[in-house]
C-alpha cells in the first residue's frame, strides 16, 4: 500500500480504513450482513480518525479523560486490524483440491464444515469489534470529547519566555560565545555596503542562538541610529511584535498610543525607518510567513541597515538571507574543551576543583551532552543538587537517553527542545519518534532509515515522486530542522548517514513511550507504556528477565529490532502480527531461528545481519514482503528457489548471489543488487531480467568466461535485457566483471537516457563509448578506462555530471600529461583521478569543483612545468574545499619531491576557501639517492 498506513497520532487507523475499503470492493464475496457490518466499522472509524487528527493538532495538553479515550481508541485500531488481517487471509485462502469417489465426498464434506466453522468464528469476531467501536462512540458522547476539542482549540496560553536567561546572561558566565559573536559582527559591519543586509544564525534548540545574537546586539547596537531586539514564537502575535519594535526604535518619541491595527503599524514603522540606519534582531523565526510579515515593516534603504535573525530551520535561514547564502552562520556545538569548561565552571567554579573520583564520570556526562550548551548547563544544574557521591553521578549519567531522571531543570530543557518537535507535521513526528528504536550513538544510513519508514507505512507518495524519494524528503526535513545530525555526506552534498544527539534521543524516547509507540528494552532499562501492549519493540539484549513485574504482550508487535543475538531470543512464533523484522548485530545468528519466518503473513520488511546464515525456503510464503535486506550476510550463499514467489518484493539487497531462476515473476522489483551471472546461471533467467520494467537500480557481477561454450547466448540475452531495462526505468547501474564487457557497451541500444549513476569496475575500457556522451541525466560516473585527452573532452560534455572517478592504467608513452581546459565539466563538484600520468588544470577549468583527488609523477614534473604552472593549475580551482594529492616519488630526488609539495601547498593556501589539503607520498623508498 502506497500511503501513510500508521502514525503516532492515529495508531493503525489509516491502514485499517484502507483494508476495510478494500473488503467492500465488489470482487470480495461475502454475506450481505457481513458487508453491512464492515461498512459500519469503516464509517464509525473514519469519524474517530478525524477526531484523533484534531486531538494531535491541539497545542494545549489533553485533559486526562480525553487522553484516556484517545489512547484506548488507538490501541483498539491495532487489535481491530489484526482481526481484519486474519479475516482477509481467510478470504484469500486457496480453495481445497477436488477429491473424487466416496472418500473424496467425505473429505470434501469435512472441508466444507471446517470452512463454515471458520466463517462463523470470523462473524463473531466482527460482531465483537462492532460492539467495542459502538462503546467507544458512546464514551465519546458521554465525555463530550468533541466539545473539549472545540473549546481547547480556542485556548491561547501565553507561557513564560524561556529565552529570558539567555537575554540577561552575563559574559563572564558564557563559554564558546566569542568566536560566533565576532563572526556575526564581521558579517554585519565589515563592509561598506549601503543596502539593507540580513544575517541568519541557524542551529538546533539549546545551541545558544539567542545568547550569541544578544551578545552581538550588546556590542554593536549603539553604532546604529536606532535598534530593536524582539523574540517571536511559534504562533506570534504580530501586532505585539510590531509595537515592541516601534517602541524600541522610537525610544522616548513613542507615546505608547500606537495603533493596534497591523497594517497601520507596518506603515508607521516603514515611514520611521526609511531614512534611518537601523539594527534589528528578530529572534526565533519558525515560518517563512512570519518572516515575510516582519520584512514588510523593515523597509529596505540605502543607509547600511542590518537585520540579524535566528531560527532552528535551515530553509528559513536561507529565505531570510536570500540571495546571499554566505550571510548564514550555522552555529556549531561546543568543542570538547569548551564543554568541559562550561560544565565544571557551573558546578565547581573550575575544572581543577573537581574531585578526582568524579572526573571520569563527569567526562562521560559531558560527552553525552554532545556540545549542546543547554544540555551541559542542565546537567550541571541537576548535579548541584547531588552529593559528591560517584554512584549518584553515575545514575544521572546512565539516565541520559532514557528519560528516567526527573528534575525541574531537565523538564525546562525538554520543554525548550520540545518546541522543535511540536512544530513538526504529523508524519514527521512519527518518523522522528521511530528513531528511538535505535541505540545511543548508532550511526543510521539514510537509505536504510528511509526503507524502514516505508515498510512501517509512514511515507506517502505525492507529486509523482517514488516512496524512496519522498522518504528522503522527510529525512532532509529532519536534518534541516536540526533534529537529526548529519555524520557523513555523499559527493553531491546529500547526507549519507546521521545520528541522534543524546538529548534529542532522550526527548523522543520519552514521547515515544508516552504514546506507546516504541518500547525499548536493554540491560540497563526497560521503557514500557503502562498498559503493557507493545507495537514496536527494540531489544538491545536478548532476555526479558526484568519484565516479570510488567510483562510484555507481543501478540500485537508490528516491529521487532534485535541488536544482539542469544540462544534465548524470543521465538518468531511469539510475534504473529509482525510487519518489520530487523536482526541487527546478530553475527552468530543460527539459521534455525528463522524456521517460523514463513508464518509471519504480514511481514513487509526483513533484514538480517549474520556471519553464516541460510535463508529457509519458507521465505517464499511471505507474500506481503516488500524489502529483503541481506547485504550484511557475507556468507549467504544461494537464495532459496522460493524467492521468485515474492511477487510484491521491491527491494532485494544482497551480497553477491546468483541470479535466481524465474526472476521474471518478480515484476514489482525496483532494486536488485548484487546479482552474479556465472556458469550456474540459466540463460533463460538472464533473458527474464529484461522483463523487470520497474527496475530502477541494478548491480550485476558478470562472470561468464569468454571461452564458455554458450558465451554468445549469454551475451545476446544480456545485451537484450540491459537494452530493455535502459529504455524502461533504469537509473542506477553498477557492472563488475573480470572480463571485458565491450560486447555490451559498444552495442547498447537504445541509449539509457534515464541513467543517473553508472559504475563499471573490474577491467579497463579501451575508450568511452560514443553513446555515453548523450546521457543528459548522468550525475555520477565511476569507471576504469584508458584515459586520453579525448576522454576528458567527451566526459566534459556531460551536462549534469557532479561526481567523476577515473581509474586509468598507463595510456601509452605518448600521454605524459593530461590537460583539463576551461570547456566542459560545468557541474562537476568532485573529481577523483587515479592513474600513472600527470594532470594540469587551465584557468576556468571545473568552475564549481569542491573536492579533488589526483596524483603527480614527480620525475616527470619538468615536462609538466613547460606549461608554466608549477602547481599543476591548482591555483585556478577557485571553489576548491578539499584537496588530496598522491605524490609518486619513484625515480625522483628528495629536493624535487619537496619542491612539488611546496608548490601545491602554496597554491592551495591562496585559494578563497582555504581547502583542507592532504599530501601522501608513495614509493618513497624508491627515490634517487644523492
Amino acid at each position: 500500500m502506497d500511503g501513510i498506513m500508521a502514525s503516532a497520532a492515529t495508531g493503525a487507523m489509516s491502514s485499517l480504513l484502507a483494508k476495510l475499503a478494500e473488503l467492500l470492493r465488489e470482487d470480495y464475496q461475502m454475506h450481505k450482513g457481513t458487508r453491512r457490518e464492515i461498512a459500519f466499522l469503516r464509517d464509525e472509524l473514519s469519524s474517530m480518525n478525524a477526531l484523533l487528527e484534531r486531538l494531535a493538532d491541539m497545542e494545549a495538553p489533553l485533559d486526562p479523560q480525553t487522553k484516556e479515550w484517545r489512547d484506548q481508541v488507538r490501541e483498539m485500531t491495532y487489535e481491530v486490524e489484526d482481526c481484519i488481517d486474519d479475516y482477509m487471509r481467510r478470504l484469500h485462502h486457496e480453495p481445497p483440491q477436488r477429491h473424487t469417489g466416496i472418500a473424496g465426498f467425505f473429505l470434501g464434506y469435512v472441508q466444507r464444515v471446517k470452512e463454515l466453522v471458520a466463517w462463523h468464528e470470523a462473524a463473531e469476531q466482527i460482531q465483537e469489534l462492532r460492539a467495542r467501536i459502538v462503546e467507544a462512540g458512546h464514551r465519546r458522547k458521554r465525555y463530550r470529547i468533541d466539545d473539549a476539542v472545540n473549546s481547547g482549540s480556542r485556548i491561547s496560553v501565553v507561557p513564560v519566555d524561556r529565552r529570558l536567561p539567555a537575554l540577561y546572561a552575563e559574559l563572564g558566565g558564557l563559554v564558546g560565545v566569542n568566536a560566533p559573536r565576532d563572526e556575526i559582527i564581521k558579517l554585519v559591519i565589515d563592509d561598506e555596503a549601503q543596502g539593507t543586509k540580513v544575517v541568519s544564525i541557524v542551529g538546533c534548540g539549546g545551541l545558544g542562538k539567542t545568547t550569541v545574537a544578544n551578545q552581538v546586539y550588546r556590542n554593536i547596537a549603539e553604532k546604529f541610529d536606532c535598534q530593536a531586539f524582539v523574540s517571536l514564537s511559534q504562533n506570534p502575535d504580530m501586532v505585539v511584535i510590531f509595537r515592541s519594535i516601534l517602541s524600541q526604535v522610537k525610544k522616548d518619541e513613542c507615546d505608547g498610543t500606537s495603533s493596534c491595527d497591523q497594517e497601520l503599524l507596518i506603515g508607521e514603522l516603514r515611514n520611521f525607518l526609511k531614512d534611518k540606519r537601523y539594527f534589528v534582531v528578530i529572534d526565533d523565526i519558525w515560518s517563512n510567513q512570519a518572516w515575510k510579515t516582519v520584512k514588510l515593516a523593515l523597509v529596505e534603504n540605502n543607509c547600511g541597515s542590518r537585520i540579524v535573525v535566528t531560527t532552528r530551520i535551515g530553509t528559513i535561514a536561507k529565505s531570510c538571507s536570500a540571495p546571499h547564502h554566505d550571510l548564514i552562520l550555522k552555529l556549531k556545538m561546543l568543542s570538547e574543551n569548551d564543554s568541559k569548561r562550561l560544565f565544571f565552571r557551573r558546578i565547581f567554579g573550575s575544572e581543577d576543583k573537581c574531585p578526582h573520583l568524579l572526573k571520569e564520570v563527569s567526562d562521560e556526562i559531558v560527552r553525552k551532552c554532545g556540545g549542546l550548551p543547554l544540555a551541559i548547563i542542565t546537567m550541571a544544574s541537576l548535579l548541584t543538587t547531588k552529593s559528591y557521591n560517584r554512584a549518584d553521578w553515575l545514575k544521572v549519567c546512565n539516565s541520559i537517553g532514557s528519560g528516567l531522571e526527573k528534575n525541574f531543570d531537565v523538564e525546562e530543557m525538554n520543554m525548550i527542545l520540545s518546541l522543535s518537535y511540536n512544530h513538526l507535521p504529523h508524519h514527521l513526528k512519527t518518523c522522528l519518534l521511530y528513531i528511538s528504536m535505535f541505540p545511543e550513538d548508532y550511526v543510521i544510513k539514510r537509505d536504510y532509515l528511509v526503507r524502514r519508514w516505508i515498510a512501517e507505512g509512514f511515507v506517502s507518495t505525492r507529486g509523482g515522486r517514488s516512496l524512496e524519494d519522498e522518504g528522503e524528503c522527510y529525512f532532509n526535513e529532519l536534518i534541516n530542522r536540526s533534529l537529526i545530525q548529519p555524520v557523513t555526506f555523499q559527493y553531491d552534498g546529500r547526507v549519507f548517514a546521521c545520528k541522534m544527539h543524546d538529548m534529542i534521543l532522550d526527548l523522543i524516547t520519552c514521547k515515544a513511550v508516552e504514546e506507546n509507540f516504541v518500547t525499548v528494552v536493554t540491560r540497563r532499562k526497560q521503557l514500557l507504556a503502562s498498559q503493557g501492549k507493545v507495537h514496536r519493540l527494540s531489544l538491545e539484549y536478548h532476555g526479558l528477565e526484568n519484565s516479570t513485574a510488567n510483562p510484555i504482550v507481543t501478540t500485537h508487535v508490528r516491529s521487532l529490532n534485535v541488536f544482539k543475538y542469544s540462544e534465548e531470543m524470543l521465538p518468531l512464533s511469539d510475534f504473529p502480527a509482525l510487519r518489520v523484522l530487523d536482526l541487527d548485530g546478530n553475527e552468530n545468528l543460527d539459521s534455525s531461528y528463522l524456521e517460523d519466518v514463513g508464518n509471519l503473513f504480514q511481514l513487509r520488511y526483513l533484514r538480517i545481519k549474520a556471519s553464516n546464515i541460510t535463508l529457509p525456503e519458507q521465505v517464499g510464503c511471505l507474500q506481503c514482503l516488500v524489502i529483503l535486506d541481506l547485504l550484511t550476510c557475507p556468507n549467504l550463499g544461494e537464495l532459496p528457489a522460493s524467492i521468485v514467489k515474492l511477487r510484491h518484493l521491491k527491494w532485494l539487497i544482497a551480497p553477491p548471489v546468483n541470479l535466481p531462476d524465474g526472476v521474471g515473476n518478480m515484476q514489482m522489483l525496483e532494486f536488485l543488487s548484487l546479482i552474479v551471472v556465472d556458469n550456474t546461471t540459466s540463460a533463460t533467467s538472464l533473458q527474464e531480467l529484461g522483463s523487470l520494467s520497474k527496475l530502477r537500480t541494478l548491480g550485476l557481477d558478470w562472470r561468464i568466461n569468454p571461452l564458455h561454450r554458450d558465451r554468445k547466448t549469454y551475451e545476446d540475452n544480456f545485451v537484450s535485457s540491459i537494452g530493455k531495462l535502459g529504455s524502461s526505468n533504469l537509473q542506477f547501474l553498477s557492472l563488475i566483471s573480470p572480463w571485458s564487457l565491450d560486447f555490451l557497451l559498444e552495442s547498447w541500444c537504445p541509449t539509457p537516457h534515464l541513467l543517473q549513476e553508472l559504475g563499471i569496475k573490474g577491467w579497463y575500457l579501451s575508450k568511452i563509448p560514443v553513446w555515453m556522451a548523450s546521457l543528459a541525466n548522468l550525475n555520477c560516473l565511476d569507471v576504469e578506462v584508458k584515459v586520453r585527452q579525448e576522454t576528458l573532452q567527451i566526459l566534459g560534455d556531460l551536462p549534469a555530471l557532479e561526481f567523476l572517478k577515473l581509474c586509468s592504467n598507463p595510456a601509452g608513452p605518448d600521454v605524459r600529461c593530461l590537460v583539463v581546459s576551461n570547456i566542459g565539466f560545468r557541474c562537476l563538484k568532485k573529481f577523483s583521478f587515479v592513474g600513472w600520468v600527470n594532470m594540469m588544470f587551465k584557468e576556468g577549468a571545473m568552475p564549481v569543483l569542491e573536492t579533488l583527488e589526483f596524483q603527480i609523477i614527480v620525475h616527470e614534473v619538468q615536462t609538466a612545468w613547460l606549461f608554466g604552472s608549477p602547481d599543476f593549475g591548482i591555483s585556478h580551482l577557485t571553489t576548491l574545499r578539499n584537496l588530496l594529492v598522491n605524490i609518486h616519488c619513484e625515480g625522483s630526488r628528495v629536493e624535487e619531491v619537496e619542491a612539488s609539495e611546496a608548490a601545491i601547498r602554496s597554491a592551495a593556501s591562496m585559494l578563497p576557501n582555504h581547502p583542507i589539503t592532504a599530501l601522501h607520498r608513495f614509493l618513497e623508498s624508491e627515490m634517487v639517492k644523492g
